[in-house]
């Protein structure tokens, strides 16, 4: 079953006086941030809190979050997760995030009772695509790359990934 809040980064500090504080956003870039008018501070959506404002600062974005108008309320705030509701984040179909993909059964796209283990990690890679860590039964670790080559179908709604290995990644691969 798919999460519908989802942590979108970590407060990590406050910045200037006025009760701004500084998020480490948990997410592709400081940008998708901006996509959000109320964040959460827990993952079930019961505490939510408004945006005023936000605007990237490099790598980390800057929150102006309601009520939170000293840097010492913005300092209570630090190393608190906010999460974020899926239905706002407008995110397409065929879409989805790195959290629903872990845990998710690797299987082979020819045959769905060959599974290959689970997804356990992902990472971005060096090139264009992300690298998907499943790991096996035994505890092995195999890493693919995530491309249309090799990741054919991706069902989060039903936790299956179906794949079709390229040659070597799994020891049995043809």
């Amino acid at each position: 079953m798919l999460k519908q809040y989802l942590e979108i980064g970590q407060i990590v500090g406050t910045h200037g006086i006025k009760g701004e504080v500084r998020l480490n956003p948990w997410c592709d870039s400081p940008e998708f941030v901006k996509r959000f008018k109320t964040l959460y501070f827990d993952s079930e959506g019961r505490n939510g809190v408004k945006i005023i404002s936000c605007r990237p600062h490099g790598n980390v974005v800057i929150l102006k979050l309601e009520n939170t108008d000293t840097v010492e309320s913005a300092s209570a705030l630090r190393n608190k997760i906010l999460f974020m509701n899926r239905d706002d984040s407008g995110l397409g179909d065929g879409d989805w995030f790195v959290q629903d993909l872990i845990g998710c059964s690797v299987v082979d796209s020819d045959d769905e009772n060959k599974a290959y283990g689970t997804l356990t990690d992902v990472t971005a890679g060096a090139g264009a695509n992300d690298i998907w860590s499943v790991t096996d039964s035994d505890n092995r670790e195999y890493l693919l790359p995530a491309i249309k080559d090799v990741v054919k179908d991706v069902d989060v709604k039903n936790g299956i990934i179906k794949i079709s290995p390229m040659r070597g990644i799994f020891d049995d691969a043809d």
